[in-house]
């Protein structure tokens, strides 16, 4: 069998690993792996596939994976949805109570409710938004935080 097969045949094992590990490592070594068996394929020497194979290896270990993996790890730049709600400030149209009230957010109007069930907010208080419940945000007044 000719050395480029076979390096085929390794690459895509440590594609097949890669994919059942997802650890970066192997898939990096398989491309390592690709690019050796096309150098071989052009008919270059053992000794140079080999080179190209550790020089790729290094090349994707040392600084393709963590470049990668500092990325992978990032958080989402930006908040959407209901997280993007939490933190904000609101401004209470009706009085929210336990039994619910309306409150303006950034210029919608959302169900509320009090995140202190014992509190009572009056209408036109301005309050924190601590959570979202489903479609109801819960609210903490901002001249009540202690402080």
């Amino acid at each position: 069998m000719e050395a480029w097969i076979a390096w085929l045949l390794v690459a895509a094992l440590l594609g097949i690993a890669e994919l059942l590990t997802l650890t970066l490592a192997l898939g990096l070594l398989a491309v390592a792996a690709l690019a050796a068996g096309l150098t071989g394929a052009l008919g270059l020497p053992l000794g140079v596939q080999v080179a190209v194979f550790a020089i790729g290896a290094v090349a994707g270990l040392v600084v393709v994976r963590p470049v990668a993996n500092r990325h992978i790890r990032q958080p989402p730049a930006l908040r959407s949805g209901t997280a993007a709600l939490v933190g904000r400030e609101a401004l209470t149209l009706t009085e929210v109570s336990r039994a619910g009230g309306r409150a303006r957010i950034g210029g919608e109007e959302w169900t509320a409710r009090p995140y202190d069930p014992d509190l009572v907010i009056p209408a036109g208080t301005p309050a924190d938004v601590l959570a979202i419940e489903g479609a109801t945000a819960l609210l903490y007044p901002l001249q009540e935080r202690p402080g």
